[in-house]
């Protein structure tokens, strides 16, 4: 009904599948005998708590897990007029204030050493590949690893199509150098069709974010000969996309 995307969706089945499975450990019932006088204030500030200390959730994802409670108590208080002061109280929990820590990124020649990956194998090209589009476009993971053939208009003016958080879309310039990557990568890939993803792994299928993380992580590995610091430090896709962001704000 309210048409959100499947990964908020599965966020909010996970965060029942846990909340039932504490009510039977701390009400002994079963999730088919749960009525709502049991998702108490009390009850639901235990739940919360039993996410930060026994499942060493951070502040940030019980959150979310509240968000998602919160949601469905919205939800029932239109619907079941009589336990709606119950309800009223566990919409009362408050959200748990935390510190943003800060922004990480890379130094633009750090950057672009990690995304110096040799091109000798189909591997090898696809890595620099995702790399280079990764700081070309400051994208996320997950709208990354969604690009396909089609999303990408090589031209004059050359750009790629991201499906973004919510069902939205952007399309980004791509510079003349992640261009002729693209171009260069389609030429030795003919078998790649408008409808497939244009990073597909040997099976054909979509890159995974696991699959990304461990391809940066090799290439920051690589990447220490040159800059040993980088050793130190905890790349992250996330980061690069930050490294985006302070690049284009330093030019």
């Amino acid at each position: 009904q309210r048409a959100l995307s499947p990964c908020t969706v599965a966020s909010y089945r996970d965060t029942f599948v846990l909340l039932l499975r504490f009510a039977e450990t701390q009400l002994g019932k079963a999730p088919s005998s749960m009525k709502m006088t049991d998702i108490s204030s009390k009850f639901l500030a235990s739940f919360l708590d039993h996410l930060e200390d026994d499942r060493h959730n951070s502040a940030r994802s019980r959150n979310i897990r509240l968000a998602a409670v919160r949601s469905f108590l919205k939800f029932a208080a239109r619907r079941d007029l009589d336990h709606l002061g119950i309800i009223e109280q566990a919409l009362a929990v408050p959200m748990k204030r935390f510190d943003r820590r800060l922004v990480g990124f890379l130094p633009r020649e750090q950057i672009l050493a990690v995304m110096d990956i040799p091109t000798e194998t189909w591997v090898g090209q696809r890595d620099r590949l995702l790399l280079t589009l990764m700081f070309n476009t400051g994208a996320r993971v997950s709208e990354i690893i969604r690009i396909r053939v089609a999303d990408v208009v090589l031209g004059p003016t050359s750009s790629v199509r991201l499906h973004g958080k919510g069902r939205k879309q952007r399309s980004l310039p791509l510079w003349k150098s992640a261009a002729k990557a693209v171009r260069d990568w389609l030429h030795m890939n003919p078998q790649l069709q408008a409808d497939t993803p244009l990073l597909p792994r040997r099976d054909g299928k979509p890159m995974t974010r696991a699959n990304v993380a461990l391809r940066l992580k090799l290439a920051v590995k690589a990447a220490t000969t040159k800059y040993p610091e980088l050793a130190k430090m905890a790349v992250s896709p996330h980061i690069v996309r930050h490294s985006t962001a302070m690049s284009l704000l330093q030019s």
